[in-house]
């Protein structure tokens, strides 16, 4: 059975991994594009889930994608970009709703770290599966989109983040699973307490 060491040692793999999500969703740098010129001069873009910012323009950042790149034949690239932004979004919520089920499980007695194994495994799990649909797809569009053929481009420090935020998430889930079939029972009664006189 589950005991509060477990759940507290899942508990802190967890913020730790929607803590990358997070920070991977602030920064825009799911793809990098850094080159050297004859001059010794670096020219950097990065490109995020929402904006893209460039050395070029004085490190601005603007929208994206552009509306360019979302007429007519780059429909596609578009409607899947905004698609993943979309599920990096909805991924915190998950990883919220993740912090509520730890708060409700850790907080409810025994019966409650003995049953709730499931559920809070069940959420960590479709959290790290959204990871894995979002980084798969900025993979599929790196490796496959005609504006990333040219020598330069890789993927960013927080498609990493995010990478990495999935096996956190996996292993979670993992030890949570095989600390619930593996772990004896939580030794002891707890306590029931009087009701106060009035």
């Amino acid at each position: 059975m589950t005991r509060v060491s477990v759940y507290s040692a899942a508990l802190v793999a967890f913020v730790a991994s929607a803590a990358m999500i997070v920070a991977s969703i602030a920064m825009p740098n799911w793809i990098d594009y850094s080159v050297t010129t004859a001059n010794g001069d670096t020219i950097r873009k990065t490109i995020g889930l929402h904006k893209s910012c460039s050395n070029l323009d004085g490190h601005s950042c603007t929208p994206y994608p552009t509306k360019s790149l979302c007429q007519s034949e780059q429909r596609y690239f578009c409607t899947m970009w905004r698609t993943t932004g979309w599920l990096a979004s909805f991924s915190v919520v998950l990883g919220l709703a993740g912090l509520v089920s730890f708060g409700v499980t850790l907080g409810g007695g025994k019966y409650k770290r003995e049953s709730g194994w499931p559920f809070v495994s069940g959420l960590i799990a479709t959290f790290a599966a959204v990871q894995l649909v979002i980084i798969s797809v900025v993979a599929y569009l790196f490796d496959h989109d005609d504006q990333f053929i040219i020598p330069g481009w890789h993927l960013g420090i927080s498609w990493y983040l995010a990478m990495f935020s999935a096996v956190l998430g996996i292993t979670t889930v993992g030890a949570l699973v095989l600390s619930a079939y593996l772990l004896p029972p939580e030794d002891g009664y707890e306590f029931l307490h009087e009701p106060e006189e009035a």
